[in-house]
């Protein structure tokens, strides 16, 4: 193997050393104290055991302990070794290390090198156990890793610091949004046995119209019953698995056309006002709201469309389906003797209240640029995410 990685600093052209853990890095196993001892008393030792203790590269306190066993000092790098193995967080805390991590006390660059290990699956030719893959004290000390000099060490160090404080910026900015959306949601659509909402746009006032879907709906219809094939360029599918679970967006990283001629379904192609609703199985309740960037679409077998009418607001009929509200209608219609299932004419008897025709524009709106902040910070973490992975596969040999 060649001692260079494929991407480097220019000012840094020095031969990497190959050398193992052990020599550079003080490592300390865990062993975990008695049960009996566990707390849950923040002013006793926080312990780790695992991978479940560790969140974003990071330890997590969840767990106490008034016996100490083997510790691990603030700042040191803390490796699972017990299912799943080469997890890898730093702790802000001296912490008590249970018998399924181990602490390593080691820079930036050791702590990024460990992430790669994880990435490569390094730990997997060392894991044992039938029940819980392990690796034990020798297999850590005697890894075989490459050390570039220490002025190199902390500019690759510094450099994907750097990254992960942008990733953590952007999760913590993606959270509060998501937060803030659950709030509103709550409060800007009112609650069971009132008439009009906790918070409103400035400008609007007037109790609102309980209405069923069905009297905001042109149609509500079945989709196609088709197989999916390759996608032909053109005419896209989307099925229940194509919605994504938290966005509501139509997910195109596998697009699929549907198997049959397409020039005889004009009927299952969606059009704006169009909202989708998955009627069976675990995501029963599951909508999307069809918007003309998605291109030409068809919607599939076990998904109803509802055509919203023209003088009803697609985007706040939509929100609508996000509520608490409507999830609890979901709850308790789907219910049936084998799998849960709503079918179009129970979503049709779904009751919901109207503002005028302004305020739901302005409603949806505002939804509608919360998703959008939301959606650009998801990508955001995605291609930061995509990035970071690129150059540790490139910057560390």
């Amino acid at each position: 193997m060649k001692n260079e990685a494929k991407i480097r600093f220019k000012k840094y052209n020095d031969v990497w050393e190959n050398v193992k853990l052990t020599e550079i890095v003080p490592i300390v196993m865990g062993q975990s104290p008695d049960s009996k001892n566990y707390t849950d008393n923040p002013n006793d030792y926080i312990l780790v055991q695992g991978n479940a203790d560790m969140q974003n590269g990071r330890v997590v306190p969840r767990l106490w302990t008034t016996q100490i066993t083997k510790l691990a000092e603030k700042g040191d790098l803390i490796l699972s070794v017990r299912a799943p193995v080469g997890d890898i967080g730093k702790t802000d805390y001296n912490v008590v290390l249970g018998r399924g991590v181990a602490a390593i006390r080691g820079n930036e660059f050791i702590f990024q090198l460990l992430s790669r290990m994880k990435q490569t699956n390094y730990w997997a030719k060392f894991s044992t156990g039938s029940t819980f893959e392990s690796i034990n004290s020798s297999d850590i000390k005697l890894a075989e890793i490459y050390l570039p000099s220490q002025e190199e060490q902390s500019a690759i160090g510094s450099l994907f610091r750097n990254i992960d404080d942008l990733l953590a910026s952007y999760k913590d900015n993606l959270i509060n949004y998501q937060s803030l959306k659950a709030t509103m949601l709550s409060k800007m659509f009112p609650k069971a046995g009132q008439t009009v909402p906790e918070i409103r746009l400035d400008g609007f006032d007037g109790e609102w119209e309980k209405v069923k879907l069905k009297d905001v709906t042109e149609s509500i219809e079945y989709g196609v019953n088709a197989s999916a094939k390759e996608f032909d360029g053109e005419n896209k599918y989307i099925r229940i698995t194509d919605i994504d679970d938290v966005s509501r967006k139509f997910k195109e990283d596998s697009l699929t056309s549907p198997d049959i001629d397409v020039s005889e379904c004009d009927n299952y192609l969606l059009c704006e006002k169009d909202i989708l609703f998955a009627r069976t199985g675990a995501s029963v309740g599951k909508t999307y709201l069809y918007v003309k960037k998605d291109g030409k679409v068809y919607f599939a077998g076990f998904l109803i469309r509802a055509r919203i009418k023209d003088k009803f607001d697609s985007k706040f009929i939509f929100q609508n389906t996000l509520t608490d509200r409507f999830t609890q209608y979901v709850k308790v219609t789907s219910q049936r003797s084998g799998q849960p299932g709503v079918n179009g004419k129970e979503y049709g008897e779904y009751e919901l209240y109207l503002p005028n025709y302004e305020e739901q524009q302005a409603i949806g709106a505002y939804f509608s640029n919360l998703d959008n902040l939301i959606n650009s910070y998801q990508e955001k973490i995605s291609q930061l995410e995509i990035l970071k992975k690129k150059l540790l596969q490139d910057m560390f040999i």
